[in-house]
């Protein structure tokens, strides 16, 4: 069995787990030419063709770097919902789990000069069906590089947690990447970090900025959020916001703060407000020959008017129907946070840039580390 690949695990869910893998996917095709990819566990999925259910990273990897290695190779075990009963039922045994990822690293791997294979969340995700990210990287046999968050001190305390799951599992970590490090504070975290890790014995093998585009939502992250599809605007689909506001005061409380590049929240009933809307992209197109690059959220039970639809596609305004009041689906967007999605290229492209540039490829894939 090839074992020139890393398992990629996290300290946490959202810290940019996938943001990380495609900086490093992109960098090691740089270096190795061949780079396979493989999600063994994977909770969030779509179908594609022959309705396989796979991992939605596994789309974003495959499609962008157009990988030729099988769709079930590359996303072997899906948790859907009612699994675990099913396992805890005795239905389903977490040996041909185990023995189907096995098979499937195998067939990536040597496939490929270098293989990464991507955890789900923390280090212990997956404990309840004994398949867990320790569990499954000490079955294939790596080194795993954990992310965290940029900070300093409860950075290291999430660390703490999760490297005690690798040690009590036998893998070994081969070093720690920083990621969303806050420009204000790099020079300290450049500084300091390192100095912690050495309770590890551990190299901190890059530490990646933080980056506003990356963490800008787009119309089409909150038709998934809200399980709808887009009114108008197909093709400003993964337009990103800057801004986003609840508004449902008068329209002239509107006008009189209008932002470039704004996502409105609004309900439906409120016509006044969508056609003050509307019109301020009229006009930057009229007077200024320049997209608003706005977008709309319509609220409320009261579906949205027929002529407002027309109006919003005749300008291409990415608009969205969601059958819930305001102050519901603020609370469900102000929560929401923001993910890569294959089609995305501009926010892909960025992630890989980002990523790229900041991390030691020397150190990720040298197997001489300390070990933990």
């Amino acid at each position: 069995m090839n074992k020139n690949a890393i398992f990629v695990a996290a300290t946490g869910q959202n810290v940019g787990k996938t943001t990380l893998c495609l900086g490093l996917l992109a960098g090691l095709r740089k270096r190795f030419g061949s780079v396979g990819f493989i999600k063994p566990v994977g909770q969030q999925h779509v179908k594609v063709e022959n309705e396989i259910k796979v991992d939605k990273d596994v789309v974003l990897f495959k499609k962008h770097f157009d990988l030729s290695d099988s769709w079930s190779d590359m996303s072997p075990v899906i948790i859907p919902g009612g699994f675990t009963k099913e396992y805890l039922d005795g239905k389903v045994s977490d040996d041909t789990m185990l023995e189907r990822i096995s098979h499937s690293f195998q067939s990536v791997s040597s496939q490929n000069a270098f293989t990464v294979v991507e955890g789900t969340g923390h280090v212990a995700v997956g404990s309840i069906l004994n398949i867990n990210n320790a569990v499954v990287a000490k079955l294939l046999g790596l080194d795993m590089v954990i992310i965290a968050s940029g900070g300093l001190g409860s950075s290291f305390d999430e660390l703490a947690l999760n490297i005690a799951m690798c040690e009590k599992h036998g893998v070994r970590v081969r070093g720690v990447i920083l990621n969303r490090v806050l420009e204000d504070k790099r020079e300290m975290i450049l500084d300091y970090f390192p100095k912690s890790l050495k309770f590890w014995n551990l190299p901190l093998i890059g530490a990646v900025p933080y980056n506003d585009l990356l963490m800008m939502p787009t119309i089409e992250d909150f038709a998934n959020l809200f399980a709808t599809k887009l009114l108008t605007g197909e093709k400003h689909r993964f337009r990103h916001f800057q801004h986003s506001r609840l508004v449902a005061d008068s329209a002239e409380a509107y006008t009189s703060e209008v932002h470039y590049n704004e996502l409105i929240i609004t309900p439906a009933s409120r016509e006044d407000i969508i056609d003050a809307n509307i019109a301020r992209h009229r006009s930057s197109l009229e007077k200024e020959n320049k997209d608003f690059a706005g977008g709309m959220i319509w609220t409320g039970m009261r579906p949205p008017n027929p002529l407002l639809i027309e109006k919003a596609k005749a300008l291409d305004i990415p608009t969205l129907y969601v059958p819930l009041c305001s102050f519901d689906a603020m609370k469900s967007i102000a929560s929401f946070t923001s993910k890569i999605r294959q089609g995305d290229k501009l926010k892909v492209e960025k992630a890989i840039n980002l990523v790229e540039g900041n991390i030691d490829f020397d150190l990720l894939t040298s197997k001489n580390t300390k070990k933990s």
